[in-house]
């Protein structure tokens, strides 16, 4: 039965009556949607049930300017909040159930107005725990990642020093390299216990259920070693021979984040399950005997994609195999347990446009679970399953309904070179075609781009443009080759990918070839320079956001002694060897418009300054920049204030300035 509760939808309220809106009449160039609905920070962030099933957290937010909050409701009476909870003056950036009746979290706030050097952010960050029966937060020590809540001792949690700032979401292809120590943290008492020291000799651990190391890999100089003991045993085994990091054929086990451990039988916790190639192109799921050393059977593989994770039973505590997950239109499960098959074909029939349903979390007894999907025709969307019954309990984003959003198409088309079938996600507006077009590309690049809802790109839809996201060689989850083929081809045939999609469409009557654009943000800002000075430019203009405009700077700026030679090689292949955009400006023969974070802590905010200074050095005045006062590098720091000015930017130089006539 589907029903719907009043007490959640309060904040979807609040925020419909904050910005004032009704629906825009479409004009071309212009969306039909305002750009207020769109610039919104998401209206609810996340939704979990408690272990015993008695209380629902919802981390929130009631206005376009307003901070979140943290609302705790009893599953028993879903009309009101029990409590309403905020971090004044900081401002809860996360939060999660750690035991039936502790939440952990981070708060944060920005108190600097300058970036003192890479990843060095302006925000200052608190982990906080905070007791529902004593109704009291305490502060906790350091800043460190919740590895698992150890479900077999209620009372603690395991933990890690962090190795980055709790807002950095991207890649971080040095984190495999960079040992931290693991703690166990006692929620009543406040107190934490060594479990494990970091050093180079055993980073990148991994544990199991119970806490216990299993995995480690260690680096000496350019050989990596990895590791594996028993659950009773207190040393480490060598796992097959050191693997060579001074070569760019090993730097998929290591850049592409996919390869390795991934859990563990709980029938038999001397079977862990290990994702690997084993000299295959295609990762796959093998099981590994952790007391023999040896692998086992291969549980799970495809010969078109990687698997990139697996699923384990939605039973809290319970680590049993489910499922293996791997790429394609949306990412796909191989399933193991029909059971769970069955539980998610039945939440899917029953949740509207549903499309990547995930049980966020569930109780100890498996009758109450929180549910979130997302995707082309839901921006994300949360519902309560308890006592048999379905409960949606609130949206994202609840100013955008699903008639007013497009489908993504899954489609792969052929690299000039021959070598590769590039996959790639097409959205169209509404109308028929040939579209204009806008490519977009993610950052990274070396991360996997599977899109199902994509703010922006449904923006640019909603105003009229067809959108493409190639997954160009050298992204993940695609296989090795598909990875290898991209080293050192930042701003080439990794270009040419992008390009070869835009002719693929116009050959299929889709595109109009004198209407195209290009925008990206961090890598795909620094493609989207690339694309200003192409010859000859399939791209009537570029939109460069928070762009890597002098990647040698970068590379010298960051270098470091630590990491292996293929590494260091690899960033110097970013633009120290290869196209570098600052010094491609003389060959820029399209309009660019540069947005940028003035405290963007990954991409520093010289780069739109630099680039801006070459760019009039060499005479070029068909640029237009947006800095973006108080924004960092990621999503979550974008305010709506940060997105109404872009937005409202962005559309008016497609319209405008892109070519001649505008797009």
């Amino acid at each position: 039965m589907l029903s719907l509760k009043k007490g959640l939808m309060a904040a979807a309220a609040s925020v419909c009556f904050a910005t004032g809106m009704v629906p825009a009449t479409a004009q071309t160039g212009a969306p039909s949607v305002p750009i207020e609905a769109w610039a919104l920070r998401d209206v609810i962030s996340n939704v979990q049930i408690s272990p015993d099933g008695k209380h629902v957290l919802v981390h929130k937010t009631e206005s376009r300017e307003g901070e979140y909050l943290l609302e705790i409701y009893s599953t028993d009476d879903m009309s009101k909040p029990l409590r309403r909870l905020n971090a004044d003056p900081m401002e809860i950036q996360s939060a999660r159930w750690v035991s039936d009746n502790v939440i952990s979290g981070r708060a944060w706030q920005q108190r600097r107005s300058r970036v003192p050097g890479p990843e060095e952010g302006t925000y200052d960050y608190l982990q906080y725990s905070y007791d529902l029966q004593e109704n009291k937060f305490r502060s906790l020590p350091g800043n460190f990642d919740i590895i698992s809540t150890l479900p077999n001792e209620p009372t603690k949690i395991l933990i890690a020093e962090a190795t980055t700032n709790s807002d950095v979401t991207g890649v971080d292809p040095y984190a495999a390299f960079r040992p931290r120590s693991f703690y166990k943290f006692d929620l009543e008492k406040g107190t934490q216990s060594l479990v494990l020291r970091g050093n180079r000799e055993y980073t990148n651990v991994q544990f199991d259920v119970d806490g216990n190391p299993r995995f480690a890999s260690g680096q000496d100089g350019d050989m990596v070693q990895n590791y594996y003991r028993g659950p009773g045993d207190s040393s480490w085994t060598k796992l097959g021979d050191p693997i060579d990091a001074s070569k760019y054929e090993n730097l998929y086990r290591f850049i592409g984040g996919i390869m390795g451990p991934q859990g563990f039988d709980p029938a038999n916790p001397d079977i862990a399950y290990i994702i690997d190639n084993r000299g295959e192109d295609k990762a796959a799921l093998w099981e590994f005997n952790t007391k023999t050393g040896q692998f086992g059977e291969k549980l799970a593989g495809t010969d078109q994609a990687d698997i990139m994770g697996i699923r384990t039973s939605s039973m809290p505590g319970d680590e049993t195999l489910v499922g293996a997950i791997y790429p394609w239109d949306k990412y796909r499960t191989i399933w193991f347990d029909e059971n769970e098959k069955a539980l998610y074909d039945a939440l899917e029939a029953q949740i509207p446009n549903a499309h990547q349903v995930t049980i966020t979390s569930r109780s100890r007894d498996g009758k109450s679970m929180i549910v979130r999907n997302s995707g082309p025709r839901d921006p994300g969307s949360y519902w309560l399953v308890r006592d048999g019954r379905m409960v949606k309990l609130g949206s994202r984003n609840p100013l955008i309904q699903p008639e007013q959003l497009a489908d993504v198409e899954f489609i792969r088309y052929p690299s000039r070179d021959g070598k590769l079938m590039i996959p790639a996600y097409f959205m169209k507006p509404k109308g028929e075609g040939p579209y204009p077009l806008i490519v977009r590309h993610n950052g990274g690049p070396h991360v996997n781009g599977v899109v199902g809802y994509d703010e922006w790109d449904q923006l640019l839809v909603n105003a009229g443009y067809a959108v493409l996201r190639p997954q160009n060689r050298i992204s993940t989850g695609w296989g090795q080759k598909h990875f290898d083929l991209g080293y050192g081809e930042h701003g080439l045939a990794m270009q040419d990918d992008k390009d070869d999609g835009v002719l693929y469409l116009v050959e299929q009557g889709l595109v109009d070839p004198d209407r195209v654009a290009f925008m990206g943000w961090s890598y795909g800002g620094y493609a989207a320079l690339v694309a200003a000075s192409r010859e000859p430019n399939l791209y009537q203009c570029t939109i460069a956001g928070a762009a890597v405009a002098d990647p040698a700077k970068t590379y010298r700026q960051r270098r470091s002694a630590f990491v292996p030679t293929a590494f260091d090689d690899w960033e110097k292949r970013r633009g120290t060897i290869g196209i570098n955009p600052i010094e491609e400006v003389a060959k820029v023969n399209i309009p660019i418009l540069m947005i940028h974070g003035d405290v963007d802590a990954r991409v520093l905010y010289y780069h739109l300054e630099d680039y801006r200074d070459a760019m009039a050095k060499a005479g070029k005045k068909d640029i237009q920049y947006l800095t973006l006062k108080g924004a960092d590098h990621f999503y979550n720091t974008l305010m709506y204030e940060h997105q109404v000015q872009f937005f409202t930017k962005m559309l008016d130089f497609l319209a405008n300035d892109c070519g001649p006539g505008g797009l």
